[in-house]
């Protein structure tokens, strides 16, 4: 029995169009304000473009208003200071760290935490790259306790 290659295909798919479906009800402006208006229910920026999904049928706000959730949430000044990605490596890297602490021969977990922190210096200097981190921006996981 031959093997094959590929992996499955369990996850949501973007749409193929490029222009405003027709059920869309919502003008740009609009568009906009819910997703400031979610911002300020302190929402990130994925869970934003989720709930404008499934509650307002709206597929991509980027179709409707030419500008991704990121954008308009940095000329409102609601952006997050640390990128959504980067954030959620490091409140994974606190958990394993608080494992650990309780757990101090699961060698797995210490690999685990490794690869995670790893992944986070690499994020972390793609984003310093692209200027959206401070150059001056380090990963320190003893002080940074905070995100826990």
């Amino acid at each position: 029995m031959k093997k094959s290659k590929k992996r499955g295909k369990s996850h949501s798919t973007r749409p193929a169009r490029k222009s405003v479906p027709p059920w869309v009800k919502y003008s740009p402006i609009e568009v906009e304000e819910l997703v400031v208006s979610l911002a300020k229910k302190g929402y990130p920026p994925s869970m934003i473009g989720i709930i404008l999904r499934d509650q307002y049928g709206i597929p991509l706000v980027k179709m409707v208003t030419k500008k991704k959730i990121t954008q308009i949430l940095r000329e409102k000044g609601l952006a997050p200071e640390i990128p959504e990605d980067l954030y959620n490596l490091i409140r994974r890297a606190i958990r394993v760290r608080r494992h650990l602490e309780e757990h101090p021969k699961d060698y797995h977990s210490k690999r685990g935490l490794q690869l995670i922190e790893s992944k986070i210096r690499r994020l972390a200097r793609y984003y310093k790259s692209r200027g959206v981190l401070p150059p001056d921006w380090e990963y320190k996981p003893e002080k940074i306790s905070i995100f826990a």
